[in-house]
């Protein structure tokens, strides 16, 4: 048997009656908070990963993401590990500064979860290489670009 009060200031109060061997024996008092109505639901969750393309490498990089990069995620959004993806680009406000923007974007944060051990077998299958080659074309990125910051982004959705 289960007794619910909602007293003023909406938290409810649920106190059950035991019935293990103890019979009459009522367990301590539970506090379950109520449900909020929040004016949004929670959305998608984007990474977003600032990009500073070293000098003269402007066309090699983009060259590597509508090739290989492009292949992996159509790859990987087939496979419904990811939503959709994208590239952008944005003046420089001096030589430290990003100049590029990579995002990818998943359907909730479980959706990151063991991320790594889902999509990299796609990429390797997508791409024809084994992990020493990818381990290598890693390296020949980096020599075209530094990843200078990342972020993560959870959409909300307003009601």
């Amino acid at each position: 048997m289960v007794d619910k009060s909602v007293p003023e200031g909406g938290v409810t109060r649920v106190a059950s009656i035991n019935t293990s061997p103890h019979i009459g024996r009522l367990d301590p008092v539970q506090i379950v908070p109520p449900v909020l109505d929040r004016p949004y639901t929670e959305g998608s969750v984007t990474t977003v990963s600032y990009i500073r393309i070293k000098p003269g490498m402007f066309d090699k990089y983009v060259k590597y993401l509508d090739t290989d990069y492009k292949r992996s995620m159509e790859a990987q959004k087939k496979e419904g590990i990811i939503l959709d993806y994208g590239v952008y680009t944005s003046p420089q406000r001096d030589e430290e500064d990003w100049n590029m923007v990579l995002t990818v974007t998943y359907k909730n944060m479980a959706a990151l979860d063991n991320l790594r051990d889902r999509a990299e077998p796609i990429t390797m299958r997508t791409l024809n290489i084994t992990p020493d080659k990818a381990a290598a074309a890693s390296v020949e990125r980096g020599a075209m670009r530094d990843q200078v910051g990342s972020r993560l982004l959870r959409q909300l959705i307003l009601k």
